[in-house]
């Protein structure tokens, strides 16, 4: 499916797509309120599992956009969404924040330092020493590595920080023994937010600005892929990679709809 005309769901990545250093990007509100007044089922993604959907919501309200806390999917919804698929009423132990945490528990899963099925890593401002070598533990001792995103460093005001990647590659080193990621570039990702909202591949299209996550995950898994420039990925980006969008814009303003203003005869 590479028409954009047949595309009737749409996902969107946030940070880099709708709002860059929490300024909106020109064209995102009306982006989203085209969405709104069309009756287009959405969902805007992030990879982040730090904040619930609430507090992103209120987050993006702050900045101007009109989002709707369930409109949106973190990797924290989507590893509680596998987790709760694949052990029902199981446990934990998490290290992460209220967005990880509360997901979990609404999925009916137990928190646990007791010989959990699963280990959790997600994204965290305070990690904890302890906490890394009791995780390092109980993996050791057979409980399933799980983490919400493979990004090894994030953004700061002072310059790149650790992120849940370069935490999961010390636990990794440790235990000698690799993570479950859930979060971007595994499709599952979008598959589990297309299961939310009632969408099918065939007609839902993804917008993200990362080649290396958002268009490969699109791409795996059958989706309408658009990047735009207004965030990581260039041009000269583009051209490093084997495989390409079906468009490239210069941000989500090219894709709203301008419908000719009749004149009065």
């Amino acid at each position: 499916m590479t028409n954009r005309s047949d595309v009737e769901c749409w996902l969107t990545d946030m940070d880099g797509v709708l709002v860059h250093e929490n300024q909106p990007v020109p064209g995102a509100s009306e982006l989203l309120q085209q969405w709104r007044d069309q009756d287009k089922p959405y969902l805007v993604l992030t990879n982040n599992s730090i904040f619930t959907p609430r507090d992103l919501s209120a987050r993006l309200r702050a900045s101007g956009l009109v989002v709707p806390e369930d409109r949106i999917w973190t990797s924290a919804l989507a590893t509680a969404d596998f987790l709760a698929a694949q052990i029902p009423g199981g446990s934990a132990f998490v290290i992460g924040e209220s967005g990880m945490t509360t997901a979990l528990h609404e999925a009916g899963f137990v928190m646990t330092e007791n010989a959990p099925d699963y280990v959790v890593i997600g994204e965290t401002r305070n990690y904890s020493f302890e906490a890394i070598t009791k995780a390092i533990r109980l993996i050791v001792d057979g409980s399933r590595f799980i983490v919400t995103n493979p990004d090894a460093t994030g953004p700061s005001q002072d310059g790149p920080m650790p992120a849940t990647g370069a935490v999961a590659a010390l636990i990794s080193k440790a235990t000698g023994k690799e993570p479950y990621v859930v979060g971007k570039p595994n499709p599952m990702m979008f598959r589990s937010a297309m299961n939310k909202i009632g969408a099918h591949s065939e007609n839902t299209g993804m917008i993200g600005d990362r080649m290396d996550t958002d268009i490969v995950a699109g791409i795996e898994a059958g989706l309408h892929t658009v990047l735009v420039l207004t965030g990581i990925s260039d041009r000269a980006e583009i051209e490093r990679y084997p495989f390409r969008p079906n468009e490239v814009l210069n941000s989500v303003a090219d894709l709203i709809e301008r419908y000719p203003v009749e004149s009065e005869a």
